[in-house]
Order: structure tokens, then sequence, then C-alpha cells
């Protein structure tokens, strides 16, 4: 940062100020003094001048109000900025609260204790609360409304200071005798601050100031120190919280009366006095402090006795109360910037944030990207790139850490372009207090080394493949230099790190460097310059100051020094040879070694000029050519870019204002004398003088400006010389082809295309009524609409092929904004069916995509990416519909088979004779036997029609069900879904036949053929003969006990009777178990004693079961003979004449009438009476016709 003083207000009578306070939101500075006075002023800027913002402009009192209401020197004023209040108090204790009406200051409350007198007031950071405290030890917390809320006297203490905590929950009490105590914001005494500045300190301290800086702007990086307390003999500490055990230490040696910190807790200022070395005399000074105690500036301030200091709102300015004045200094900050390929990139906090937020501002288009940064330390940008140098965050891994070291580094570069893309990045273990870049290079600087990194950005390769550049190419690129060594240049080992940690008695304050010269500043004012890229000592020069800004000219002759205290200075690196003096150029130049300016605070080089520099001083801006000044722009803006005679400077003060919307009024481009002179010249006086002059100061942007007003004059010849003399190729070539043209009126419109007034020149060829070159020019400049316009507005049919390309821009035009829509109805018109293809899909209009495959010709190539786009949103049908059109079966299969339709898929391979099909069916099926999802692979099966595979895993389920003993009816359900599967595979069977023999023969030799193709593929005769015998066992065995239940034992021992035949289906056991209960409920014993018989008898029961058996039958048979006579002749009669007769479903029983119903599915049958109670078939469950 650089500060200097700037203005200076007296106030009447030469009363001595006492305080002073600078309200941050509204700007008004309140300052007291002795005899009662009290001021109000507020410093305004009007001005209407763009480059004039910020400090440059001038600042006029736009209020000058005096408060009357004190009596004795008003010692206290403090602003509360939430509720727009002061507050202030004398040393008779008085205290008046001030409110603003109407623009004017006015009282609003008073109040005196009469008892003793203020010594310090703070608001707490919202402003609703105002702690007073009394020197006699009395403290009184109020509300902003005027109410008390809690009042204490704190007995045997001497009160001075007061400070809230930035949450509101602590209180800061400094005592007279330099004691800082501790209490809660209910009064609550918690304990005493350890003070651990002031060892070794001798005498009584008193403290001069506390301030803790509330977090409103954000904070410098994370966990940052920011309550500092400082005592008169100069010792401050600064401190995280309020018994931080380590806080930062600074003595300033001097006699310390205020202290302050900035808008946004970046810089601490110390006002106070230092006595001169020599001398017994004081004089005054303001002390710049960062939060880690580093020390920025001094500012020496004139008059005797400094009072109070206070800073601006914005941090730009600070006031200061020294004796009967008030004087402001200006503050150019360092701002984290840089300025690479029309960008500038700047960082700033935000309270709500803990990293800084990185803006890249295309200033060309406007756009603005942002990146977030921990713990950021500089930026730096040369070329199309830029540097962020940063501190590690320790949690993340780092690749190419030195393995020398093997503890993770510290800090980090990394490279990025000019949108924020980091490109690469190093980690480091020197601390980059200093950083500058080149081309080709990045060179990093702590206090005692430097480390060089030799970067490489590949123009067209991805981040992923710069990254895998890096990796190989690992040598030869980073090396370390300690500043005392003296490097040769020769070919150095590689980096020697611990080298780089040895400590220097003069350590580097600054460097810079060019793509062949490298400079480092020292402390003691050393300079060593060595050159690039082998990096050797060259030279050693020696200065009286310290310099803390360097910068080489673009031919890297000359070296511009800043110094501390502003003062610029060159350097001649390189000795300018004897022709040069011969031709007098020495003398014309000035000496450089006499060369100086003060209150320096930023300057540039030309980039294209080597004698050529712009520099700010105070708010001017000077430019310099061999030394010599033009006449100075009042600005204070930070210089961006020195290029073709302008300069680019951009105003950082007004963007960090609002640092999320930077504004292109903020951006300014200054033009130097030459370039306005020769502009002056064209204008006013002509072409013949302007070239003589540009002749007399040749530069190719003042030939550029020479051959564009020729151009204008048409004065073709002028126009072509001065081309020849700034190597515009392109220009040369546009004067012959202007030649070439015959008509005045077509040169003046291309020569209107050439400067881009297309409106123009458009207009002119209209005026000559050539419409196709209006038209071209527009297609050139890809303003479709125009185009469009302009085709539609000609008399006549106009060009169908440039139409429909026309329509296709518009097209692209809403594509490229994402306006699918109206990028799909220019497509239509342009017939572009790609595109629109793609609208479609981006709008899932499934419907147009479909439409659109159909009136597609047949093989059209984007019928593959259509099916494609189908497939992805699992649209089956659609997509096959695509692929088959263009000749894709085996697409389709594929989608198919993707998409799980396997019943299509094999369809699909069917009519196209595909073979791999089968193949692909059973591994898929095998896969999913694999995971045991059987019922999913007779899912596929049946799917695929491949009926008979279905019908065995579904049978082999119902057996390994029924092995569990699992409930009745869901076996049932089991084998009659096993038996329906055969009853399709007959059907399918069947139907083959029928397309095989089409028309040839009769129904019965197809049902003959059918049943031979069926015998001869059937391996698994059981399944299809007997498909329903499973079913019908469970039918029946479940029919018995729900007869059982109703009560019908007759019916229920018939059906059981009937189940005898199932034995390979139900086990025996459960079989005549059944069949001797329902027998038994019927009093039928002697069909129930053969049961008990055939269960005695099974050889799977064991021993004891077998026992039970035969106790049950003895229990059973002692009571009832063994005896039915009844029921066996009805038995008997279950064998028709025909042989067997068949079960009635319903039933039971044997159907012995001729007229039965027989279901269409399962082929069973049922007596008509009892089956019209039914509306589905008991068995199989299929509709009753």
């Amino acid at each position: 940062m650089f500060i200097y003083l700037s203005k200076k207000i007296a106030i009447p009578n030469n009363i001595h100020l006492k305080c002073l306070s600078w309200n941050k939101h509204q700007g008004f500075i309140a300052c007291g003094g002795e005899d009662g006075l009290l001021r109000v002023l507020k410093l305004e800027t009007q001005t209407d001048d763009n480059r004039l913002k910020g400090l440059a402009a001038p600042s006029n009192l736009s209020m000058n109000q005096t408060l009357e209401g004190h009596s004795g020197a008003v010692q206290v004023v403090t602003w509360n900025e939430q509720y727009e209040k002061l507050t202030t108090s004398d040393q008779n204790g008085l205290i008046i609260v001030w409110m603003l009406y109407k623009g004017a200051w006015y009282e609003e409350m008073i109040n005196n204790r009469n008892k003793s007198v203020v010594r310090s007031m703070s608001w707490n950071a919202d402003g609703q609360k105002i702690c007073i405290v009394y020197e006699d030890g009395a403290v009184i917390v109020g509300s902003v409304d005027g109410n008390r809320i809690w009042g204490k006297e704190l007995k045997g203490s001497q009160l001075a200071h007061v400070a809230w905590s930035p949450d509101s929950k602590i209180l800061l009490f400094g005592m007279a005798n330099g004691e800082v105590h501790i209490y809660d914001n209910q009064g609550n005494f918690i304990m005493k601050m350890t003070i651990s500045c002031l060892t070794g300190a001798t005498g009584a301290v008193s403290i001069a100031g506390i301030h803790w800086y509330a977090g409103a702007g954000g904070y410098v990086e994370p966990d940052c120190p920011c309550l500092a307390i400082c005592f008169d003999n100069g010792r401050c500490q600064i401190m995280r919280y309020e018994n931080d055990e380590n806080p930062v230490y600074i003595d300033t040696l001097m006699n310390v009366i205020s202290i302050q910190w900035n808008h946004c807790g970046s810089v601490l200022a110390v006002a106070g006095s230092l006595r001169a070395s020599n001398t017994d005399k004081e004089f005054n000074v303001v002390q710049f402090y960062t939060p880690f105690g580093e020390h920025l500036r001094t500012l020496k301030v004139p008059g005797k006795h400094v009072s109070g200091i206070s800073w601006e709102g914005g941090g730009l300015r600070i006031a200061l109360a020294v004796d009967s004045y008030i004087y402001f200094a200006n503050i150019r900050p360092d701002y984290k910037w840089g300025y690479c390929c029309s960008t500038v990139v700047y960082a700033y906090t935000k309270p709500e944030r803990q990293e800084y937020c990185v803006v890249y501002w295309d200033t060309k288009n406007n756009e603005k990207f942002v990146k977030y940064v921990k713990s950021l330390m500089s930026i730096t940008t040369s070329g199309d790139f830029c540097i962020l140098a940063s501190k590690a965050d320790e949690r993340q891994p780092q690749e190419d850490v030195g393995s020398e070291t093997m503890n993770p580094a510290r800090y980090v570069l990394i490279l990025c372009n000019s949108i924020g893309t980091p490109l690469d990045s190093k980690y480091i273990d020197i601390d980059p207090l200093f950083v500058t870049m080149t081309k080709t290079h990045v060179i990093a600087a702590s206090k005692e080394a430097f480390y060089l990194w030799q970067y490489r950005v590949a123009k067209k390769l991805t981040a992923l493949e710069i990254n895998q550049v890096t990796r190989t190419k690992k040598g030869g690129r980073e090396r370390f230099y300690h500043i005392d060594s003296s490097p040769s240049g020769a070919n150095d080992d590689g980096p020697d790190i611990s080298k780089a940690f040895t400590t220097t008695r003069d350590p580097i304050c600054c460097i810079t460097a060019t793509d062949k010269t490298l400079v480092v500043g020292r402390e003691s004012g050393a300079i060593h310059r060595y050159s690039l890229p082998n990096v050797a000592l060259i030279q050693k020069y020696s200065s009286s100051n310290r310099a803390h800004h360097l910068s080489l000219n673009c031919n890297s002759s000359r070296l511009a020094i800043i110094d501390i205290t502003g003062l610029l200075t060159l350097l001649d690196l390189e000795v300018r040879s004897a022709a040069d003096e011969g031709t007098g150029n020495q003398a014309a130049a000035g000496d450089p070694s006499k060369f100086e300016r003060k209150d320096v605070w930023d300057m540039k080089w030309a980039n294209d000029n080597p004698d050529l520099f712009a520099m700010m001083e105070k708010t001017r801006m000077y430019v310099f050519r061999n030394l010599d000044p033009e006449e100075p722009i009042q600005t204070s803006g930070y210089i961006c870019n020195f290029e073709d005679l302008e300069i680019k400077s951009v105003l950082l003060d007004e963007i960090m204002k609002d640092p999320e919307k930077p504004n292109k009024d903020n951006l300014i481009n200054f033009e130097i004398r030459s370039l306005r002179d020769s502009r002056a010249l064209i204008e006013k006086v002509g072409i013949e003088d302007a070239s003589q002059f540009i002749e007399d100061n040749p530069h190719p942007r003042l030939w550029h400006l020479l051959a564009e007003a020729a151009l204008q004059k048409l004065d073709l010849k002028t126009a072509e010389e001065a081309f020849v003399r700034c190597k515009d190729y392109p220009g040369i070539q546009f004067v012959k082809r202007l030649g070439n043209l015959q008509s005045e009126p077509m040169k003046q419109a291309e020569v209107a295309a050439y400067f881009g007034r297309f409106e123009e020149a458009e207009s002119m060829y209209l005026h000559m009524d050539r419409r196709d070159l209006a038209i071209n020019l527009r297609i050139k400049l890809g303003d479709w609409f125009k185009v469009l316009q302009l085709l539609k507005s000609g008399s006549g049919d106009s060009d169908d092929a440039l139409l429909e390309q026309a329509y296709n821009g518009i097209g692209d035009y809403f594509a490229d904004r994402q306006k699918w829509v109206n990028a799909a109805h220019y497509y239509l018109m342009g017939r572009n069916q790609e595109r629109l293809a793609d609208c479609y899909y981006r709008l899932e209009d499934y419907d147009g995509l479909e439409q659109l495959a159909a009136d597609l010709p047949e093989n059209h190539k984007l019928l593959l990416e259509i099916g494609q786009m189908f497939v992805t949103v699992g649209m089956c049908e659609q997509a096959v519909k695509a692929y088959l059109k263009s000749n894709q079966p085996k697409a389709a299969v594929d989608t198919c088979v993707h998409l799980n339709q396997w019943n299509k898929a094999v369809e699909l391979a069917r009519t196209h004779n595909m073979k791999e099909i089968k193949s692909l069916l059973s591994k898929y099926a095998s896969h999913l036997l694999e995971e045991n999802k059987t019922l999913e692979a007779v899912e596929l099966y049946r799917k695929a029609h491949h009926f008979l595979d279905a019908a065995k895993l579904m049978f082999k389920i119902a057996d390994e069900e029924a092995n569990k003993m699992s409930r009745p009816l869901r076996v049932k359900k089991l084998y009659v879904l096993a038996a329906q599967l055969v009853e399709d595979y007959h059907e399918q069977v069947k139907a083959s036949q029928q397309i095989k023999a089409k028309g040839k023969k009769s129904e019965a030799t197809f049902a003959l053929a059918g049943l031979l193709e069926e015998d001869a593929t059937s391996s698994d005769n059981r399944i299809i003969d007997s498909a329903w015998r499973g079913a019908e066992a469970y039918h029946f065995f479940l029919l018995a006990q729900r007869q059982l239940h109703a009560g019908y034992t007759e019916n229920a021992m018939r059906t059981a009777l009937h189940l005898r035949e199932y034995e390979d289906v139900i086990p025996a056991v459960e079989i005549y178990s059944l069949l001797a209960l329902c027998s038994a409920a019927n009093r039928a014993f002697g069909t129930c004693s053969k049961a008990f018989i055939k269960l005695e008898s099974l050889e799977s029961l064991s021993p004891e079961q077998r026992q039970l058996y035969e106790d049950l039958a003895l229990q059973i048979f002692t009571k009832h003979p063994p005896k039915d006579i009844r029921v066996m002749e009805a038995h008997g009669s279950s064998e028709g004449a025909e042989g067997k007769l068949p079960t009635c479903i319903v039933t039971g029983l044997p159907i012995q009438e001729y007229q039965f119903w027989m279901c269409s599915v399962c082929k069973h049958c049922a007596l008509e009476q009892e089956i019209c109670k039914y509306k589905c078939c008991p068995l199989c469950h299929s509709p009753v016709a």
C-alpha cells in the first residue's frame, strides 16, 4: 500500500481537537475539541467525468455543522452507524445523543451523572446497545432507544476503555493501570486478560486503544487476528479472540495515542509520535501494520500533537486530528489483482465466506467468472495466464511434492487461464512473498531464496493431457536458488531445497523479470541481475534506498525502481552503444541516473517502446517519452496495460465498492499525446501534414490511424503506403481489392463494411440495387435474421438453397441459446433433419421424432441415430421400426434384448433367419437360473415363445413347492400355470404347421402333422401328455377337504377315492389319511378300514408313526365294524360302457350323462347343472363360455 497526505481542514479560532470519528456508512466526520467544540463535516465528490471517480475527484465539504450543547472539552465521540446516531461526551460527564433530521443534526437525548467523567463509549456491532464507562468505575449499558439495560459499579478501579466482541457476548474493560478485564454482556466478571506484550517494559503504562474488528467486511484469512490492544509505550498485541494464548506482538517504538482497524480488518493504523534517533525532536507518525504484525508503511504528519485517527468507510482515506486541523491522507491499497488477455482478475473477501472470491472479469464481453481460493496470497499475471499463490490446504493430497522434504509443502502456485480454469499447479516449500511471471517462467521468492518454474501450456491439449505432460517432463523445470549463492548458469543438478531455508542478513524485498532478465532487489538497496532461462548472476548494483517495486522495460535495457517512500528512479542495465551517443540521442533523452519523481505508487512500461512509460503520482497519471513528461491526467486508476500508444487503466477502488457487479465505466482508456495529436491533425489539417508528422514520430498505431483516415477519403495510394508501414497484410490486400472496383459508391460501401459500419454498408448496397451483396455481407456476419429479412423483402422468388441456409442459421442461433422449440421450428422449415431430430430429442417430443423417422427415406443415415435416441428412453417398438427401416435387423434384435423384449427379439430373429437368438436366450436364461431367479427365467422363455422350456421350469418349481409341503392352493396354481404353458406350446406347433402347409390339406391333416411334430420334438413326454395331471391332483385334494368341511361327507369320500389315482403327485400318506377321515365321517368303515390297512403298509412311515396308526385303527374298529355296503355299489359303477368315465371337476363324481360341459382350455368336464353356478373353470380358472 502507498499513502500520502492529500487535504487539510482548519478548525476556526485555533481550537485544539481532542477526538475524531468517521461514520463508515454515511461518511460524516465528527470532531470534538476544547471549549465544547463539536462539528460534523461531510466530504463529497461531485463529478460527471468518468475518469475523475474515486480519490481523483475534487472533494468539497457538503456539510459543516457546529453542534451546540457541550460546555467543557468534548473528549469522546462515537457513531451508531445502523441507526444514524452520534453520541458525544465532555469533561463534565455530560452525554448527548444526536440524531439526523432533514439533513441537520439535533439533540435527541441527554444524560449527566455529575459524579465522574466518561472515559469511553462503544456501540455493539448491530447498534442495539451502548456501553458507557466512567473514570470512577461506573458502567452503564443502555439500549438504542435510551433505556438503561443494566448498570454496575466496579469498586476501586479506574476505567479508561471499553470494547464489545463482534457477537456482543463479551465486554472488555481497559483499566487506567493497563489491565484488561473480560466481562460477559450482563456485567459478570469472567477473567483478567493476559497482557504478554508488556514483558520487559518498565514504568507505568496506560492503554492507548482497544479495537475489536467485527468482521463486517470479511476476514483476510480464516482465523485471522482481529482484536488489537495497544499501549502508550508502543507495545501492541493482536489476538484472534479474547483469551488467545499466542497473540501477534508488535513493538512500534513510538508513543501511541490512538489505533483503528480499516474497513476489512486487513490494516491496523497506529497513530502517535516518534523520537528521531539523533535529536530530541519528536514528530508525528502513523504506522500501518497487517493483522500478523508486518509493518506496511509509515506516514509522517506535520503539527505538534496527534489526538485522534479514523478510517473512511471504504478504507481509501484516513482522517487525523492534529492540533486544530484535520488532515486527510489517501491510501492506495495493494489489491490482489492482475490483467491478462483483456481480463481484469481481482480478489476480495466476503463476510459470509472464509475464502477469497477471485473474479475474472472479461472486459471485452463484460462476462465474469468466479472462483473461491482459500488463504490467497497474491495474483500475478502475464500474457494470457495468471498465477494464484496461496497457502496449501493441509487436507488435500499433493502429488508433486519434492521427495527430498517428505513433509507436505506449505504453499501452492496455481497456473490459470483468463477464465480461471486451472492448467497446472506446483506445491513449494518457500513462502511466495514475491511472485513475477514471464511468457515461459514463474519466479517466486521468499526472503532468502527464489524458485524458478518453467511452465508449459500446450495450446490444444485438454486439462487431462496437460496433467500427463507435467507428469512426464519433470526434470529441468523447477530450480531453487539461495540469494547469497552466485549461480554461473551451468547445468544445475536440480533443486537443492535444503539450502533455500538458510537465513540471510540481507533479505529479498522485490523481484521482476522479462523473458531474458531476472532482477532481484534486497533490503540493503542491492540489486542483483540474472540471465534467464539459465540463471547466471550477471551483475550487482547498489542504491541507497530499499526498493519496493521493480519494473523492466520491454527490451530489458532499463529498470524502474520505486522505493518504500514512493520515489521513482531509473537504472540503465545496458550501456547504450557509442553509435547511439553519436547521434545525440543520449543528450536528448536526458540522463536516467538524474531522473526522480516523488509520491509514485504505480508505473508501467509500454509493451512496444523501451523509452515510453506511464506512472501514477498521487491522483495524476504522467506519460514519459525519453524521460520527458506529457501533461498529467487526473485519475486514480491502476494501470493495466500500455500498448499501441494507449493506456488501459482500471478504477479498482470503484470496483471494490460493489465487486460482484463490475461496470464497464470503471475501465478507462487514455490515448497518449502523439496519438491525440495525429488524430487532431488528420481531422483538422489533412492527410499530407498528418503523414509528415507520423513520419517524424513513427509508430504502427499511428500508421494504422493514417491508413484508416486515407481509406475514408478513398485515398488508396496513401492508405496502401501506411498499411505497408504498419505491416498490415490484410489491409494491403483490401486496398488492392478496392482498386479493382469501378464504381465509387461500391468502394464507399466496402470501406463502410471494413470499418464495421454494417448498417451503412447494407443501405448503400440496397441503394445500388445490389441485394445479393447486402445478403453476402450479412451471411459473412452470420446475421441470419437479417439475411432472411432481405431474402423475403426482395421481389420475385428468392434462392431456395439460401432460404434453407438462413432458416438453419436461425435454428443454430436458437439452439446455441438452448431455445429448442424455436430451433425446431426453423430447422423444420430449413429441412435440416439431423438438427431437427436432436431438437425433438431434447424437447422429449417423441411423437415428432417418430413422425420424422417415418418421413425419412429407407437406409437414411439418420435413422440409426433416431433408433439410438429411442433406445436411450426405452421406446423399443419405435427403435425397432427405425432400425428395420435402415436395414439393420441385428441392431433391432440387440435393442429388444437390451430392453428385455425377448418375444419381439425371437420374432425378429425368426423373420430375418438369425441364428444367434437361441444362444442369446439360453445364455440369459442360464444366467438367471444361476442367480436362482427361476420365475424370471420362466417369464423370459414365455415372452420369447419358448413355451416348452418355460413349462419344464414351471413343473420343476411346482414339484419343489409340493415337496416343501407348501399350501396346496399355491401348488395347484403353479401346476395350472405350467399346464397352460404346455397348452400354449400345442397352439404354437399347430400354428406353425398351418403356415407350412397353407391351403393344401384339411384340418385333420394339420392336427395330425402337429401331433407328429410334437412327437418328434418331445423329449419329455410326461410333461406334454399329462400336463394337467398335477393340477388335477391338487384340485381334487382341495375339493375333498372343502366338501368335508361343508358337511358333504358322501361326496368328500368319493372325491378322496378318486385321489387314489394320483399317488405319483401327492404323497400316499396324505391321500389315505384324507380318505380315512372322509370315510369315517361318512360312516363307511369298510373303506376306512382299507385306508388304514394301506397306511400301515406304507414303507415311508417310521415305526413310531405306524404304531400311532395301528392304535388309532384299534380305537375306531373296536366300536364300529369295518363294513360299508352302500358305498361300494355306487363306487363299482364308475366304470362306464366305453371304459373310464370322466370325472366332474365341480363335484368330483364320475359323469354318467351323455350331455356335459367341457373347458376349452384344460379340456376337463363337468356336469352342466353344476358348472352353471360358476363364471370360471374350477380347475384352470379360464372364463366359462
